[in-house]
């Protein structure tokens, strides 16, 4: 138990001398703290965070991910046209693949694919 205790006390001690050093001996300056600010579509994190938002960035990001979700939901059914029926497949495929063309064509209708509005 002692032994333990004695070596709990010893990491302890090197973890803290070791932080210390690092402290001690790293170079800090200004040019650093910019580095590790976010960078968040060309913000200032420093600014208001009330400044107005393009919408044009947040609709190219909605449609990046439903284009990404609809790959991942279109490949599994690639790989399942041989161990399902043909018919079934086949209007669970058309289905889904009509109900994307509605989806595009509707943000199409709504300029959403148009970048200068």
């Amino acid at each position: 138990m002692n032994l333990l205790f004695l070596m709990s006390i010893l990491i302890i001690i090197i973890s803290n001398i070791i932080m210390i050093l690092s402290l001690i001996l790293s170079k800090k300056s200004f040019k650093d703290r910019e580095k590790c600010s976010p960078f968040e579509c060309g913000f200032d994190p420093k600014s208001s965070a009330r400044n107005p938002f393009s919408l044009h960035f947040f609709l190219i990001a909605m449609i990046f991910l439903i284009f990404d979700v609809e790959i991942a939901l279109i490949l599994p059914m690639i790989v399942t046209f041989k161990m399902v029926n043909f018919i079934i497949w086949t209007k669970t495929s058309f289905f889904f693949m009509i109900m994307l063309l509605i989806g595009l064509y509707h943000e199409w209708n709504q300029n959403m694919l148009n970048w200068t509005n």
